[in-house]
């Protein structure tokens, strides 16, 4: 067993850690994030089988994998997004123009379909409401008011709610206190129909340079109960980098070292949203956008975890005050910038890197946050506890060197690891398990965790502990 004193009589090598528990983890901490992205990527239609009438049982499939602990619908989209349009004999449903991204969307999957998914994935479904189109005027003909946003919370009897999507965003949107007005009307009429619903609220930088969450806090606080920013727009610092393109096949190593700089970058993005607001954190977008826009095929290469199993941690080890994030877009069938890839027409949906951490993390993780207090150089930790098991989700951020770590006290433990020999690794639709985990029994209290390997760690704690 793994109790107080042991865990603080450890070796050089030993990873160390404070069994107290923190905080209680939040399930929706591992979300994922659902929007119908037109011409530019299949998305939401490429998961629909239109032969079947249903979610492709694929698609469903993958999902249930993946286990995301609550899906968002909206983004952009949800701009000049009517719900009603997409309610209904699925017949009558009109189709709408998809002024971002391009194309027609045809409303088949409207708020009873996507309801239908999360609750097949046992993920809680939420919404972003059209809030007045954010403030744009180009989108006047398709705006929605408070009056509309509490007609759907009525309708659907959902319990988790956006108001606003990256308000703060360019020049074409409500100003600050706009923002912050409308958001008080939204609230009210939604609570009105609902007094326990919980609402995310807007509180990401404006065009100054500064967060919204503390004024939107100081004015709204009452009747909100998250703030939100949107983890995107990570840019490489160097001006001679290798992250754009295809410059990173030739020096991989580099492109690692990088994407483990740009992980440092979300740790400072986090940090400065706590200082701004005292609301628990909603990160309901982000995903690790590079050139070519949200294509590059680095995504599909293990070079990629550098990035997201570190940014995963740092969600979890301030995971006291982010209460729901991501780290990906949903699904699609050309981005790369997603949780899951659809291949059309046919095929089999496979998990991306991104969705294959988040897989593991999620599914082997505790109920309350715990404190690494030393660890081997070179190994990233997030630790968590349920009852008496232990779990560490370990990130090897060395490209080329393996890392020995001891677990003083252990009895009994199991290392599920995603350790490819090649970091160049990459999943495609012939070989989708490529980044399946290899679980393996601990049989002593040690383990050598491999160049840029993902692992979940779980031991068994003392009832000391």
């Amino acid at each position: 067993m793994l109790s107080r004193r042991e865990f603080t009589a450890a070796d050089a090598n030993a990873i160390v850690v404070d069994p107290k528990p923190l905080f209680e983890i939040s399930p929706w901490l591992y979300m994922q994030f659902m929007e119908p992205l037109g011409a530019t990527d299949g998305s939401v239609e490429a998961c629909w089988d239109y032969d079947a009438d249903d979610w492709r049982e694929d698609f469903v499939e993958a999902m249930r994998d993946l286990a995301p602990g609550a899906i968002r619908f909206g983004g952009l989209f949800s701009r000049y997004y009517k719900w009603r349009e997409g309610i209904g004999p699925a017949t009558k449903r009109p189709p709408m123009r998809n002024y971002v991204w391009g194309g027609w969307e045809r409303n088949r999957i409207g708020t009873d379909e996507f309801v239908d998914l999360c609750r097949r994935v046992n993920a809680e479904p939420f919404f972003c409401v059209n809030f007045l189109s954010d403030g744009e005027k180009r989108y006047a003909a398709r705006t929605g008011g408070a009056k509309e946003a509490a007609e759907w919370v009525r309708y659907s009897k959902l319990k988790l709610w956006q108001i606003g999507n990256e308000t703060s965003y360019g020049t074409g949107c409500f100003t600050r206190e706009e923002a912050i007005a409308h958001t008080i009307e939204f609230a009210r009429a939604m609570r009105q129909v609902d007094s326990s619903i919980k609402l995310i609220g807007w509180g990401d930088r404006g065009r100054d340079g500064k967060l919204w969450a503390t004024d939107m806090e100081k004015q709204a606080g009452e009747l909100l109960d998250f703030a939100a920013i949107h983890m995107m727009g990570q840019s490489p610092t160097r001006p001679d980098t290798v992250l754009k393109g295809l410059r990173y096949e030739q020096d991989p190593a580099r492109a690692w070292e990088e994407l483990v700089e740009l992980s440092d970058a979300v740790e400072r993005r986090v940090v400065e949203i706590e200082q701004a607001t005292k609301k628990p954190i909603a990160i309901t977008e982000g995903h690790l956008s590079l050139s070519p826009h949200n294509t590059n095929p680095i995504l599909y290469e293990w070079l990629s975890a550098a990035y997201h199993a570190r940014s995963m941690n740092i969600y979890q080890r301030h995971g006291e005050r982010i209460r729901i994030a991501t780290a990906a877009d949903l699904q699609g069938n050309r981005w790369t910038t997603t949780a899951v890839m659809t291949p059309t027409p046919r095929g089999r949906s496979y998990l991306m890197p991104a969705g294959s951490i988040a897989r593991l993390f999620r599914k082997h993780n505790g109920t309350h946050g715990v404190a690494v207090t030393s660890a081997p150089a070179g190994l990233d930790i997030a630790a968590s506890r349920a009852g008496d098991k232990l779990f560490l989700h370990v990130v090897n951020v060395q490209y080329n060197r393996a890392v020995e770590a001891s677990f003083p006290g252990m009895k009994s433990g199991r290392v599920i690891e995603i350790a490819p020999e090649n970091l160049r690794s990459y999943v495609n639709q012939d070989q989708p398990d490529v980044f399946c985990p290899r679980e393996t029994e601990l049989k002593a209290a040690s383990w050598r965790f491999s160049a840029g390997s993902v692992s979940a760690v779980e031991l068994e704690l003392s009832a000391a502990g």
